[in-house]
């Protein structure tokens, strides 16, 4: 008998897998298979936060997939050459996935499955990422909501998202295994020089790490997650984000174990985060580009610094390397560059910073942010820029430019984060820690940076800045 393959992309996992669940009801001998593409047009390379997540996360699911009598098959290569090829070696007589939102990658994905379907195979993608699909949720005239709160109402007005599927116990082996790459042929981790020792220290990749991520953040989070999301210095978030774009664990199954502690604002809140990265999706679906291509058409000719002059030049790299001697963008910074992720809240006030104080294009910090987080999230990243920036959809207002002393204030008011991220500023004293240069005794520039930019004049300098597309649109 054929075999069927089940192709793995960003749903690396078992439970609540669709389309695993579709090739186990072919009745086929099942062949999983990952394939590694940077070469087609409309990919994007994995950053290189992403790619040491990758690594262990394949091998979680390729450990995880040998409990049921199976294995991941590895290749790499042009995705729809490759699935034709092992399609062609397998004898296959069907292939499942889940859905990608890329609109190049979507179309593709419609041609190969058209091309299956004309030679008798049977070819599905199955809906396994996001609760609802970019083209189930329109306005009443037909279109793509562009704002969030109409979007997520519209959702909400759907039926509730169906139970999560279970991990299966077992999978068909085919009589013999195609070839594998070795993953460690992949060189998906660094190694000279090995940078990857806080990513190590704070991240376990893999499904069952993501199933014990949302327990302890629901046993011990979810109450005050409200109230203190946007304090930095508190464990109250989920930190699920790089197992969701990873697939380790899906909307689906956040959903289901959220809801089933009960209606309460916490869980609404919660639950309306998940709704952003469905908001992200529905307009990467439909517009498609969003980390190369302002969504306002009108930011086309917004007056950014030139990265070639010195001042940008410094200032961008100062940025990256936490040297900017605001501390809660800093502390943010050297947080992002040793675990690979970054409080939300500081994300906002970091990326702010960047594109209106230093006025520097917000595809400078997208592409950082791409290659340092492990939650780089196709969607997400490029949305969340856009949003700060003020060229995206339903994106903040112009005239919002935070200001990183009154934030760093505001959601750390003890200072206990940038103690932890900038120890350099630890002995100062709360009042202070957020505005060193005030403190009775300031730090020498040798041992924390003064500022690369006065926030009161770089925020007049944005301003104007926008008013100069405004009047021109």
């Amino acid at each position: 008998m054929s075999a069927c393959i089940l192709w793995f992309r960003n749903d690396l996992r078992l439970a609540d897998n669709p389309a695993l669940i579709a090739a186990l009801g072919s009745g086929r001998a099942v062949v999983p298979v990952y394939v590694l593409d940077e070469e087609t047009e409309g990919t994007r390379a994995l950053g290189a936060a992403s790619r040491w997540w990758l690594h262990h996360s394949l091998q979680a699911l390729d450990a995880s997939l040998r409990l049921l009598g199976s294995r991941l098959i590895l290749r790499r290569g042009p995705a729809e050459r490759v699935i034709a090829d092992l399609a062609a070696e397998c004898d296959a007589g069907a292939l499942y996935w889940n859905r990608l939102y890329n609109p190049v990658l979507h179309e593709r994905d419609i041609r190969l499955k058209q091309r299956f379907n004309a030679r008798g195979v049977v070819a599905e993608g199955l809906k396994g990422n996001l609760l609802v699909e970019p083209w189930e949720v329109k306005t009443g005239g037909g279109e793509p909501y562009k704002v969030f709160t109409p979007f997520w109402r519209a959702c909400h007005a759907l039926r509730a998202p169906a139970a999560p599927l279970p991990a299966p116990r077992a999978l068909p082996s085919p009589a013999s295994w195609p070839a594998s790459d070795r993953l460690a042929r992949w060189r998906l981790l660094p190694t000279a020089p090995d940078w990857a020792g806080g990513l190590r220290a704070a991240w376990s990749p893999g499904e069952a790490r993501a199933r014990t991520r949302l327990t302890h953040f629901l046993d011990d989070a979810l109450s005050r997650y409200r109230q203190e999301r946007d304090l930095p210095a508190i464990d109250a978030t989920s930190r699920l984000s790089p197992h969701l774009a990873f697939g380790e664990i899906s909307p689906r199954q956040i959903w289901s174990a959220a809801t089933g502690r009960g209606h309460s604002a916490a869980v609404e809140k919660f639950l309306a985060e998940l709704g952003w990265r469905e908001f992200s999706y529905n307009i990467l679906f439909h517009f498609g580009d969003l980390a190369r291509r302002n969504f306002r058409p009108e930011f086309d000719t917004f007056p950014w610094m030139s990265q070639e002059g010195d001042e940008a030049a410094t200032a961008v790299e100062a940025w990256r390397r936490g040297r900017t001697g605001f501390p809660i963008v800093d502390a943010g910074m050297r947080e992002l560059w040793s675990t690979g992720w970054m409080h939300n809240r500081v994300r906002m006030i970091a990326a702010s910073f960047l594109a209106k104080d230093i006025l520097v294009d917000w595809r400078v910090g997208e592409r950082w942010f791409w290659d340092t987080l492990v939650d780089a999230d196709p969607a997400s990243n490029a949305s969340g820029w856009q949003w700060v920036a003020g060229s995206g959809a339903d994106a903040a207002p112009y005239f919002r430019v935070f200001n990183p002393v009154l934030q760093g204030e505001k959601f750390d008011p003890k200072g206990d984060y940038v103690r932890r991220w900038v120890p350099e500023l630890a002995s100062l004293p709360a009042k202070t820690i957020h505005r060193p240069w005030a403190a009775a005794q300031p730090p020498p520039p040798d041992v924390y940076p003064g500022r690369v930019v006065d926030h009161a004049a770089a925020r007049a300098r944005a301003l104007g800045a926008f008013r100069t597309i405004r009047l021109s649109g």
